[in-house]
């Protein structure tokens, strides 16, 4: 499954199908499930959603739009689930019908977000309110990414930021971005003015494991991108490819020398490997810098900038751990 921190509702695409896309295993029959229930429109479960839909006035309905532009729509239901010899009951999940986008392969979505109906808010007490996650990178094929529940899931070796939380909006995971450094060095335009969180809920910065590219509101991706530039001089350009725009020709090359990217949150600084911020694009030798602006006043950081990473969420400590190198 797809793991979300950016979205709640936890769903799986279901037969019968009116739109599916192609996934790894089987796709899920709930004709042929015990456990498996529908729950009704008038269930408290069926009015924590932002726009329930009913069905026959017996079916709740329920329907999700992804930033991408993706979708799934469907049943709200119950079931049992499985974590290796762990199982968990009466859990609420969309049951799939028509499900578009950018899913491929994966059975459906865990949301992990902090709303009331994402995964850790059903079935938080049940592991002491912890998880992490290891997201390798997306070119290894020995080891896959994990997720891990419970006490067990706070790495020793991780640095701690404190959670931030938006009153007008539960679902995302605020940080507090204090600055970054390029080649040891305080990018002098980014303060942090720039990633406040506003009175009416608007700025911010979030940690979104269902975004790829880490996207700053413009002023401080400007300010990066030019510091990056300067200290990477000494490479040969390439032409821009789709949202990047600071790319680099290293065909031919088997190693080079870039400068150093650091995330400062508060009590929490963020090395990232190079792999993290200059990434390939094609099989001719481009790599582009993987950040990006947004005019929206809202930073994410993705999830190419948490490959390899151990991203520890302690939400009976309300703060986020960065443990490096701690995938396996």
């Amino acid at each position: 499954m797809v793991l979300d921190t950016g979205s709640d509702i936890v769903w799986i695409q279901c037969a019968p199908c009116r739109k599916c896309y192609s996934q790894t295993d089987p796709v899920f029959d709930p004709s042929k499930s015990r456990s498996f229930a529908n729950i009704p429109c008038s269930s408290p479960l069926c009015r924590r959603l932002d726009s329930p839909g009913c069905y026959n006035r017996q079916k709740c309905l329920y329907q999700v739009s992804y930033g991408d532009g993706s979708f799934t729509m469907g049943e709200l239901s119950t079931e049992t689930l499985t974590f290796r010899r762990t199982r968990v009951g009466r859990v609420a999940l969309g049951c799939g019908h028509d499900n578009e986008g950018l899913f491929v392969g994966a059975a459906g979505l865990l949301g992990l977000g902090r709303g009331r109906l994402s995964f850790p808010s059903q079935i938080g007490r049940r592991f002491n309110n912890k998880f992490s996650y290891c997201l390798v990178d997306r070119s290894a094929t020995s080891k896959p990414s994990s997720v891990v529940f419970g006490n067990s899931a706070l790495s020793r070796a991780a640095r701690f930021t404190p959670l931030v939380r938006n009153p007008k909006l539960d679902t995302f995971y605020y940080l507090e971005l204090l600055g970054i450094s390029v080649g040891g060095t305080r990018v002098p335009g980014i303060t942090a003015s720039l990633f406040k969180l506003g009175p009416a809920g608007n700025g911010g910065v979030i940690i979104d494991s269902g975004t790829s590219v880490t996207r700053l509101t413009r002023p401080a991706y400007i300010a990066l991108r030019d510091s990056f530039r300067v200290g990477a001089s000494n490479l040969k350009r390439a032409p821009d490819f789709s949202l990047f725009d600071t790319c680099y020709d290293l065909s031919g090359k088997t190693e080079v020398k870039v400068p150093t990217v650091v995330l400062h949150f508060r009590g929490a600084d963020v090395s990232l490997p190079a792999s993290n911020y200059l990434i390939p694009v094609d099989t001719d030798g481009s790599f582009c810098f993987a950040f990006a602006g947004t005019m929206s006043g809202l930073s994410i950081i993705g999830n190419i900038q948490q490959q390899g990473f151990r991203v520890s969420f302690d939400l009976a400590g309300s703060r986020v751990g960065f443990a490096p190198r701690a995938c396996a």
